[in-house]
C-alpha cells in the first residue's frame, strides 16, 4: 500500500493499538510477501535476465533481487520519495468490480499514468535502456549515462520487482471509497497453538488438503484479538498464519514448498500466467483485472467492519494469496526475461 496523507492519522490510531495489544505480532509492512514474489522469480531467470539484474544490483545485495524488493515501500515516507505513494496500488469505482486503465490510473489529483500499472509500464521502458557490461565501451558509456536513456536502472529493477508484487494482491486493486480496504477495521485472531501435537509432517499434510479438507482438523479457539485493517490482513497476517501454523516459523519452507508448485503442481498454468496478450510485455492491466475481481468476491465478502475473521475465511482465502504470489514470481520473471533478452539480442 501507497502513503496516503488522509490516512496517517488513523493509521498512527491503529499502530497505537496494535502495539498495546499485541506487541510482538507487528512485523515490516508485505515485507514477506514482497520476498516470496523475488525469490520465486530469480531461479526462473534465463542466464542473460540474472545476468543483467546481478549487474543491476549493489555489491551488497550479493546477487539477490529478494534482499532488496521491499526497498520502495522502506523509501515510500521519506519527502524524497512521497511521489511514488500512488504507484503501489489502483483504486476503482465502488462495487463495479472491474478495471480501466484510462479511468482508473491516476493519482488523487488525477494526474494520469499515476498507479501501479501505469509504474510497471513506466520501468519496464526504462530497462530497455540497459545495456550488459560486456557491450560498454568508454565513447559508450557516457551516452547511456547522461543521454535519454539516463535513468537509474537499478532503481528502475527494484521499483518494478515491487510493483510486479503489488499488483497481485487483491486489495491493492480495491475500491476507492475504503482506499484498498484501508478504511475497514476488523478483528483478526491471534492463538496460541502447541506444535509438540502436531509434528511438522501432519503440518503439511494438513497444507496440502486446503482448502477442501480443512474442517477435518480443529483449530485451537483465540485466546486474543487483533484489531487490523483488511489491506493488513492481506498484506501480512494471512502470510504470518500460513507461515507459523503451517511450516512451522518457517518462511523459507513456505516459499519452497510455493516454488515447488509452481515447477510442478501448477507448471502447465503457470505457462499459461507467463503470457501477454499478443506477446506484448509488460501487460499489468490484466493482473489489475485478476485482482479485483478476487477482491471482490474473496477479500471484500464476508469482511464488513467490526466483522471477526476467523478460520473460515483464513483458510477459505489463503489457496488464494498463494496463487497470487507464485503468479508475480512466474509474470515479474518472465518481463525481466523479455526485457534483457531483446537487450541481449539487439
Amino acid at each position: 500500500m501507497g502513503f496516503r496523507p488522509s490516512l496517517v492519522i488513523a493509521h498512527l490510531m491503529i499502530i497505537g493499538v496494535m502495539l498495546a495489544q499485541c506487541p510482538d505480532s507487528v512485523a515490516a509492512w508485505g515485507a514477506d510477501g514482497h520476498r516470496i514474489t523475488c525469490h520465486i522469480a530469480e531461479p526462473l531467470l534465463t542466464p542473460a535476465a540474472a545476468e543483467a539484474v546481478k549487474s543491476l544490483l549493489p555489491e551488497y545485495a550479493n546477487g539477490s533481487l529478494a534482499s532488496l524488493c521491499t526497498w520502495p515501500d522502506d523509501i515510500r515516507w521519506m519527502w524524497k520519495w512521497m511521489w511514488t505513494s500512488p504507484l503501489h496500488y489502483i483504486d476503482t469505482p465502488d462495487f463495479y468490480c472491474n478495471y480501466d486503465y484510462e479511468r482508473d490510473c491516476h493519482d488523487e489529483l488525477m494526474e494520469k499514468n499515476m498507479c501501479v500499472a501505469g509504474a510497471i509500464y513506466n520501468y519496464s521502458s526504462q530497462l530497455l535502456g540497459y545495456k550488459a557490461p560486456s557491450d560498454l565501451t568508454t565513447d559508450a558509456l557516457l551516452p547511456l549515462q547522461q543521454g535519454q536513456n539516463s535513468y537509474n536502472l537499478t532503481e528502475a529493477l527494484l521499483f518494478l520487482a515491487h510493483y510486479v508484487g503489488d499488483i497481485h494482491q487483491p486489495l491493492h486493486v480495491g475500491f476507492t471509497g475504503d482506499l484498498g480496504g484501508n478504511t475497514i477495521s476488523v478483528h483478526w485472531y491471534t492463538r496460541k497453538y502447541n506444535l509438540h501435537h502436531v509434528n511438522s509432517l501432519t503440518l503439511q499434510l494438513i497444507y496440502l488438503s486446503f482448502p477442501t479438507n480443512y474442517d477435518v482438523f480443529s483449530f485451537p479457539q483465540p485466546t486474543s484479538d487483533l484489531i487490523a485493517l483488511l489491506d493488513q490482513i492481506w498484506d501480512s497476517e494471512f502470510i504470518f498464519r500460513a507461515r507459523d501454523y503451517m511450516f512451522g516459523q518457517d518462511i523459507t519452507a513456505l516459499t519452497n514448498a510455493i516454488y515447488l508448485n509452481v515447477t510442478t503442481n501448477w507448471l502447465e498454468e503457470s505457462k499459461e500466467w507467463a503470457k501477454c496478450p499478443n506477446d506484448t510485455y509488460p501487460c499489468p492491466d490484466p493482473f489489475a483485472s485478476e485482482s479485483i475481481n478476487l477482491a471482490c468476491k474473496f477479500a471484500y465478502r464476508n469482511a464488513t467492519p467490526g466483522t471477526t475473521l476467523q478460520d473460515e475465511y483464513f483458510l477459505s482465502r489463503w489457496p488464494i494469496v498463494e496463487r497470487r504470489l507464485a503468479q508475480g514470481g512466474v509474470r515479474l520473471a518472465t518481463l525481466l526475461n523479455h526485457l534483457f533478452s531483446a537487450n541481449a539480442s539487439s
